[in-house]
């Protein structure tokens, strides 16, 4: 924050001298009365102008607690609520007592690391393991060096048990797919994730598992720094028809079915298996911003960015940015670029009126539902982002990933000229 100077008068601010030619004086004067109008004034237009555009230009901030008893360091030294991300750090309300462990299903590969952490974390930390119940209920796992820890780990049902107060943080094991999964798990807060790449990419997971006891000791001890990656909080929105079904849990408002979901990579909409176009209309804050006609379009945020988006022809773009990302699927016009558009907006995507087909829409490559006239799709940033637990830090494990993940920038570097090349 920076000190407000001692106010000079008027007349200070403004040379009576040669500096200003009476034009100037004139063009400053009505400044600084229209300036005096917008703040003072109490009619009801300029105040709705002031009001309505501050609104539509920031948005939303995200909580900083994560599960029961994690929360984000707070930084006295923050500016406009922007905390430089080498400086987020993550602390804990009181020491952590249970974990949620995440692994990638019919994996053989995992299972030693798996037995290893499980053990690791029940005898050494005496600490509460959570899984799903298809994964302790793999019969690969079931011999007698297991069944010892079973009475210290709880089960859960996806769509079913509600863990989100039970949990204090969450390891991954696996590739970028059990970060996307864990985030489904969480339709609000959600605790801290530490991923340990064991995948095929793996470039949202940053932890090698050969050092797993020292790394979870670092993070139980709340030694580690996290990125806040921005989720899309996505409304369906499907009308009513008699013959129609809807299996998702929805609500049910003025006869119209509402299915909620929060995403963490992005919202494909595509025209399914239909030969025809992709024809849908695209609405920013309620207005008609054009007509999306090819195979389809992406609404990703910064963390899907290098996911379909980049494939697609989008830019890539750090996680700690707040922006949505809109990127069209092989449109039919060659001047329609992917485009960035602040957080704080809401999109409405539709099926427009002259459509040959319906459209299908799929979150994170899941819950794939057909979009028919009269739908819509909301989408607009939640208040609620994954803290992802970094290796080093939010700046260095992204650019490692470009690197390692994307071969971003590599290249066969050009010899040097020598002396007598330079002459020439």
């Amino acid at each position: 924050a920076v000190s407000n100077p001692k106010p000079m008068a008027l007349s200070q601010t403004i040379p009576t001298s040669s500096g200003f030619s009476d034009l100037s004086l004139c063009f400053l004067t009505c400044y600084f009365v229209f300036e005096f109008v917008i703040v003072f004034s109490d009619l009801p237009a300029w105040n709705y102008v002031r009001c309505a555009r501050t609104q539509s230009l920031h948005g939303p901030s995200p909580v900083t607690t994560f599960g029961p008893k994690a929360c984000m360091l707070k930084n006295p030294k923050a500016v406009m609520h922007i905390q430089d991300p080498a400086s987020q750090r993550l602390t804990w309300n009181k020491p952590p007592k249970s974990v949620l462990i995440i692994k990638k299903i019919r994996d053989t590969s995992l299972l030693q690391p798996f037995k290893e952490l499980c053990i690791f974390l029940t005898q050494q930390k005496n600490m509460i393991v959570y899984m799903e119940r298809k994964v302790i209920e793999d019969p690969a796992i079931a011999n007698e060096s297991f069944v010892s820890i079973k009475k210290n780990i709880c089960t859960f049902r996806e769509d079913y048990d509600d863990i989100s107060n039970c949990v204090d943080f969450i390891i991954c094991l696996g590739g970028d797919g059990t970060l996307l999964y864990a985030s489904s798990l969480f339709q609000e807060s959600v605790p801290p994730v530490m991923a340990f790449h064991l995948g095929s990419l793996g470039f949202l997971t940053p932890f090698n598992f050969d050092t797993f006891q020292s790394q979870v000791t670092q993070v139980i001890e709340g030694n580690a720094a996290i990125i806040l990656r921005s989720r899309l909080e996505v409304k369906v929105v499907k009308e009513y028809r008699e013959n129609g079904s809807v299996e998702e849990m929805s609500l049910v408002t003025n006869g119209n079915k509402t299915m909620q979901y929060q995403v963490l990579n992005e919202v494909v909409v595509d025209r399914g298996p239909s030969s025809y176009l992709s024809n849908v209309d695209l609405f920013l804050d309620g207005h008609l911003i054009t007509t999306v006609q090819g195979d389809g379009v992406i609404v990703s945020t910064p963390t899907g960015s290098t996911a379909y988006a980049v494939a697609a022809g989008a830019t890539m773009i750090h996680p700690n940015v707040p922006a949505i990302m809109i990127t069209p699927i092989c449109p039919h016009s060659l001047s329609f670029r992917p485009i960035v558009v602040p957080a704080g907006v809401e999109l409405k995507i539709m099926l427009s009126r002259d459509a040959r087909n319906t459209a299908w829409v799929s979150l994170d490559g899941r819950k794939r539902q057909e979009i028919a006239y009269g739908d819509s799709i909301t989408i607009t940033t939640s208040c609620f982002p994954v803290p992802s637990i970094c290796f080093r830090d939010p700046v260095n494990d992204w650019f490692e990933s470009l690197a390692q993940c994307l071969h971003w920038n590599v290249r066969k570097k050009q010899d040097h000229l020598s002396s007598e090349e330079e002459e020439f």
